[in-house]
């Protein structure tokens, strides 16, 4: 490839909208256009780094025994009617109409067609397991887009589908794709975890994501250093304190706060620890009628340590809050308190409710909470003295560094992390829901397992970004870089020999299998080295007529501070170890 045949559109500036250092960059290096909100050009450089992640996915994917299709961009909404999620998925699936009234979607993912495929075309045990990919163009009307192409509308995904007759060969898939994703992450070369995830709306009770360290990442992700375990913060357990409740040592006291409403400046006003206070949170859960209206809400308070935030999908998991919950409204609030937020606790109800406590509130003593009263705070509260046990005791916070690994190896610590692939098992939740079944070996009717597995595919090379870069531009793994290795010629327009050499470079190296470029614009060195350090392409080879009458040539590794002086005869040898061909 040569430069002047190519498209290169590198700009001095990014965009005033460009956030992210991986979007200011990709827009900087030309590898992505703004079209619209969330939706983007893949410019020709871009484009190059996408198919290579394409390949890597492909060649694995296809090596762990999936089978590729395509399952169109535009799907019919009675499908998604079937699984409920037509109505249920809310604002982000983009629902369109034909000129015939007749409703579709536009697939943000794909599980109701793959399952209505199933349906169809496996009949038996025998065609069983089977897994069906696609890498497919998926739109979610974002509320929000924004990082470029870290959080887009538009945008490319692999998606996979497992199909299995039972519940243990389901879980044998899953494996193999967890496998085939590591695999997939190493070719990649970008650091990683697989951490223990929750399935979401996706469904489920098995799951991984895939995260590319960063610290720009927008998920936490909780590991032991001295073992394998690794969650996101919404999985993450927080054990159960092991040290039992201590006895009453104070009198329950009311306190004057004025004007402290948070626990943080209550524990600063009375020189105590923040861990010593404990805060109020008001939710609610509505019961409904076949026609979606209220009949009924119930208030619950649930109790945190002042140092530790709620997790909303713990909290989700519980019993009392599956069907899902809302925070309180001030008037639910003022009807059972008495009083308005930022004082509030357990003591002193004007209407009772049920006390939800985390395990640490559960086993705390002598602690501080809202008095149900503006300006007052109450010290030295006590269960069993003061109020009745809590009627729950759960785990309701996130984790945080220190806190005791579940494996019991050690205490846990926190990164940042950009989720870039997920996968989840299953069960029956969409066959059982389009009424998908298979004949087992006794001509039974079975539900299908099923599995499914995604990886971003334009969302990866923003994640590879932000995890390497520097003040000059991109550094790409060699993996997916859009060129490998870039040959720049000092004056090629004047010098003969300069321009032979570095054509026979060039050719030696397409031989070899190596996706290399000959910048032949004949740009001043200082604007060649700067546009190909923005790129990001990770192997540089700089003649020039008084190198190569010295008998050398210039090599230089994007992550390398200073070039080195390699023999004009060495070269390709060199290259070939550098490129590990």
């Amino acid at each position: 490839m040569k430069a002047s045949a190519f498209l290169i559109a590198t700009l001095k500036e990014a965009p005033a909208d460009a956030e992210v250092i991986s979007h200011q960059l990709m827009m900087r290096a030309g590898l992505i256009k703004r079209l619209s909100a969330g939706i983007y050009n893949y410019m020709p450089m871009g484009l190059r780094i996408l198919r290579k992640v394409e390949a890597i996915v492909r060649e694995e994917m296809n090596r762990a025994g999936a089978i590729e299709l395509t399952m169109p961009v535009v799907q019919p909404a009675e499908l998604w009617q079937e699984t409920g999620r037509f109505e249920k998925m809310g604002p982000e699936l983009l629902r369109i109409k034909d000129r015939h009234d007749r409703d579709y979607v536009v697939q943000p993912t794909s599980e109701e067609v793959v399952t209505d495929i199933a349906r169809q075309d496996l009949r038996s045990y025998k065609q069983l397991p089977k897994n069906l990919y696609q890498i497919q163009t998926k739109f979610r009307d974002e509320r929000r887009p924004r990082f470029g192409l870290m959080r887009g509308r538009e945008f490319i995904m692999k998606d996979a589908y497992s199909f299995d007759r039972n519940a243990q060969a389901a879980k044998d898939s899953y494996q193999v794709m967890a496998q085939a994703y590591r695999k997939i992450f190493d070719r990649f070369g970008l650091t990683y975890r697989a951490v223990a995830a929750d399935s979401g709306a996706i469904g489920g009770d098995l799951s991984e994501e895939f995260q590319v360290i960063a610290a720009t990442g927008e998920d936490a992700i909780v590991y032991c250093p001295n073992s394998d375990y690794a969650a996101n913060l919404e999985k993450a357990e927080a054990l159960a304190p092991s040290a039992s409740r201590a006895a009453a040592s104070a009198a329950l006291t009311r306190t004057p706060t004025p004007g402290k409403s948070t626990c943080q400046d209550v524990a600063q006003l009375l020189n105590v620890p923040l861990h010593t206070t404990v805060k109020s949170l008001v939710l609610a859960t509505d019961e409904l009628d076949d026609h979606g209206a209220v009949v009924r809400s119930t208030v619950w308070l649930l109790l945190l340590r002042g140092d530790h935030d709620m997790n909303e999908v713990k909290v989700g998991k519980l019993d009392p809050f599956k069907q899902g919950f809302r925070f309180a409204t001030v008037a639910e609030i003022e009807d059972h308190f008495g009083c308005k937020p930022g004082y509030l606790g357990p003591i002193g109800l004007k209407k009772p409710l049920k006390v939800v406590a985390d395990r640490e509130v559960a086993v705390m003593a002598n602690w501080i909470c809202g008095g149900n009263e503006v300006d007052v705070h109450l010290v030295g509260v006590n269960w069993g003295r003061d109020l009745p046990e809590p009627d729950l005791v759960a785990d309701l916070r996130n984790v945080v560094a220190g806190d005791l690994s579940p494996d019991g190896q050690g205490p846990l610590a926190i990164e940042r992390g950009i989720e870039v692939g997920h996968v989840f098992y299953l069960g029956t939740k969409y066959s059982k829901a389009m009424n998908a079944t298979f004949l087992d070996e006794n001509g039974k009717p079975q539900f299908f397992e099923m599995g499914c597995y995604g990886i971003g595919v334009t969302r990866l090379p923003a994640a590879a970004i932000e995890q390497n870069h520097d003040d000059r531009g991109i550094i790409w793994p060699d993996a997916i870089a859009p060129f490998t290795l870039v040959i720049c010629p000092i004056g090629m327009d004047r010098s003969e020999a300069v321009a032979q050499a570095a054509h026979d470079l060039l050719h030696h190296l397409l031989a070899l299998g190596v996706d290399a470029i000959l910048d032949d614009r004949n740009e001043r060195p200082g604007v060649m080295f700067a546009d190909w350090e923005l790129i990001g392409v990770p192997h540089r080879v700089v003649l020039s007529d008084r190198g190569l009458k010295a008998g050398t040539v210039e090599y230089q590794h994007r992550r390398a501070s200073e070039a080195q002086s390699i023999a004009v005869g060495d070269i390709q040898a060199f290259l070939r170890t550098a490129l590990h061909l």
